[in-house]
């Protein structure tokens, strides 16, 4: 019989710079969901990938001295590494500079021109190149952006629309005759009052700049991002030119996006599949942010939490299980720490590493690490197997739904009751009587039954705990570890051999943990900006004026302008940046310590006053040829002190 499909999408990411723990947590969910339906017998596809397109990216490339791909091929790189960390179980990576892509979105983008759903006209609006967005001035949020808070722009253009307005009944009638198109309810409540507000047609091309695809009737312009991104989900799966995939997979059964595009997913992609006459994807899920204590992770702000720190020290399956186990998916979550290390402790290393632990260490020591026969019920076994067999189709439907944590808690709920049968069996006291051995190797193989259910059960969430336990208590792989047989109790084999291992999650001493945690990059450490303001101050008040030179002792310093041309972290120093600058016709490193208030990111690019004959040093390892300047701003920042003139010239 021919296996249901399964097709499961996260958005794909703009590489504008490395990702973080925010943009992890979407794609362990949708690569949980994607295990966990292979578990059960589907053939899944799994899409991600990244949206490569735009002026934003132009511009940071030009900043960098780069051509638009070749910045965006190592950034890629790093989403492909960071994937690979994660071991995250895509199918498909679609980025939208390939030409599978390219040549699919000008087809797509004729056949709505063919329906008359697509004309050209000028567009004046305000315009926000990091959200690649134009806004009204009444959507505007203090004359800003209303979605990142940056400022926006006017610009006036010739451009293509399409004719969005047009489907405005239709969208209406898909929120209010279909609510599970759009979940959780409070995201398809707002899509039903901004359709309600009424729709405008959507610019879908730009003229001014041309790192786009371009428009296969007018290719003076490039296709506009959106139509240009969101045509990955078909593109990817070969519409229109190959259509096997596509009539395979299609229509999707999720996509996965944050709640910031949730509009771009349910009212523009579905108007574009209407003008198609395409079938809709069954549900949009718009999931909630990670947040820190002081707002949303930034990488200006230095305020980010970094996945690959986290798996070093606490490992893959922990902060799988930690994301998935710790939030509400639809709703924000406040990421600390403290938080992470206390549900390692209490629900890995407490509660399942140590039933683990407790069973093999028990079964090698009253029965020489045989797992023995079961002939003996008694008190609590018929508790103990309900719970354990009746997890499974609760942990479905709340995996249906989407509620990660609800499941798992569910599964945590064998953990605590096997837990707890350990200390109502009290085995410890039935190994002192030779004639309570059979209830004693009848308790012993529960316990491990219970195990294996658990074990297969946490399958899609901790894939590498599930094997390791596997391996302890001596079951091999598609021997009662399908998603059938979490329904049954008795098909651990007796005979079977257990070997106790390391600890599976080892106990974390969360006060010495925590302030080794504290001056780490990539653990959401970053020092506060307030702290920054009243240090800078605590230290002008400190300060001496300094004693008057003469115009021959200025003459000794030698000023230079340098434009910076890569930027990176020092390996060895939290607080230091090392930068490639060149001064006229020489490249210069020089290591700054302003690694508090900028990321290389914001280095780079800039045209800066450099000390040219400083004597050359070595700092923590790394030689510095110079001196970058920086103004000591009263709010307590460092500013660039940067000029509009070449690199190399003599600043007098």
């Amino acid at each position: 019989m021919e296996k249901k499909t399964f097709y499961i999408s996260t958005p794909i990411y703009y590489p504008s710079s490395n990702l973080h723990i925010g943009h992890t947590y979407c794609t362990v969910a949708a690569d949980a969901m994607a295990r966990f339906k292979r578990l059960q017998g589907y053939d899944v596809m799994f899409l991600t990938g990244t949206d490569e397109h735009g002026q934003k990216l132009q511009r940071i490339a030009e900043q960098n001295n780069m051509k638009p791909i070749e910045y965006i091929d190592k950034i890629v790189d790093g989403v492909k590494k960071l994937w690979a960390t994660m071991e995250i179980s895509y199918d498909d990576f679609i980025r939208t500079t390939e030409e599978r892509h390219v040549k699919r979105v000008q087809k797509l983008f004729m056949q709505m021109y063919e329906k008359g759903d697509i004309y050209k006209s000028s567009y004046e609006g305000l315009y926000c190149t990091p959200c690649e967005s134009f806004w009204t001035e009444t959507q505007l949020v203090d004359g800003k952006c209303p979605d990142c808070g940056r400022p926006v722009e006017t610009m006036k253009e010739e451009a293509y629309f399409f004719k969005l307005s047009k489907y405005q009944d239709r969208l209406l009638d898909l929120f209010e005759n279909n609510p599970e198109f759009l979940e959780p309810e409070s995201r398809r409540n707002e899509m039903i009052n901004f359709v309600k507000q009424g729709l405008e047609d959507l610019c879908i091309s730009r003229s001014t700049f041309d790192w786009g695809i371009p428009v296969p009737i007018d290719e003076k312009h490039v296709i506009y991002v959106w139509l240009d991104a969101l045509s990955n989900y078909i593109t990817a799966l070969g519409y229109p030119d190959e259509p096997e995939k596509y009539n395979k997979y299609w229509p999707a059964d999720i996509h996965l996006v944050g709640k910031e595009i949730v509009r771009f997913h349910t009212i523009i992609w579905p108007a574009m599949l209407m003008s198609a006459d395409l079938p809709l994807p069954k549900k949009v899920f718009g999931h909630g942010w990670i947040l820190l204590e002081g707002g949303k992770m930034s990488k200006s702000r230095g305020n980010i939490v970094d996945p690959v720190v986290l798996i070093e020290k606490y490992g893959v399956d922990a902060l799988k299980y930690f994301l998935l186990r710790e939030y509400s998916f639809g709703n924000d979550g406040v990421f600390t720490n403290e938080v992470l290390l206390n549900r390692l402790n209490s629900d890995l290393a407490n509660d399942l590493g140590n039933l683990v632990s407790r069973t093999v260490s028990m079964i090698e020591k009253y029965d020489g690490g045989i797992i023995p026969e079961h002939n003996v019920p008694g008190d609590f076994d018929e508790d103990l197997i309900a719970v354990a067999t009746g997890a499974a189709a609760k942990v479905e439907a709340y995996m249906n739904k989407m509620n990660y944590s609800a499941a798992l808690d569910e599964i945590w709920a064998i953990v605590r009751r096997t837990n707890k049968y350990i200390d109502e069996t009290t085995p410890w006291i039935l190994a002192k009587n030779e004639e309570d051995k059979g209830r004693l190797d009848t308790v012993m193989y529960n316990l491990a039954e219970a195990i294996r259910i658990i074990s297969v059960l946490i399958l899609p969430f901790m894939h590498h705990t599930s094997k390791e336990i596997w391996r302890q208590l001596g079951i091999a792989e598609g021997e009662g570890t399908g998603w059938e047989d979490t329904f049954k109790f008795g098909l651990t084999k007796v005979g079977a051999k257990v070997e106790k291992g390391a600890p599976l999650f080892p106990r974390i001493d969360i006060e010495k943990e925590l302030a080794a945690l504290m001056n780490m990059e990539g653990t959401g450490n970053a020092p506060k900006q307030e702290e920054k303001k009243e240090e800078k101050k605590e230290e002008k008040k400190e300060a001496e004026p300094k004693a008057e030179i003469t115009i021959d002792d200025f003459d000794k310093v030698e000023l230079k302008t340098g434009k910076i041309l890569e930027c990176k972290k020092h390996p060895k120093a939290d607080k230091l940046l090392v930068s490639q600058v060149k001064v006229g016709e020489e490249v210069r490193q020089i290591v700054s310590g302003v690694a508090s208030y900028y990321t290389p990111e914001d280095m780079v690019g800039k045209t800066v006053v450099v000390v040219s004959n400083l004597k050359p040093v070595k700092l923590r390892g790394e030689m510095s040829q110079g001196m970058i300047l920086f103004a000591d701003d009263a709010d307590g920042s460092l500013k660039f002190v940067t000029t509009d003139a070449a690199d190399g010239c003599l600043v007098k």
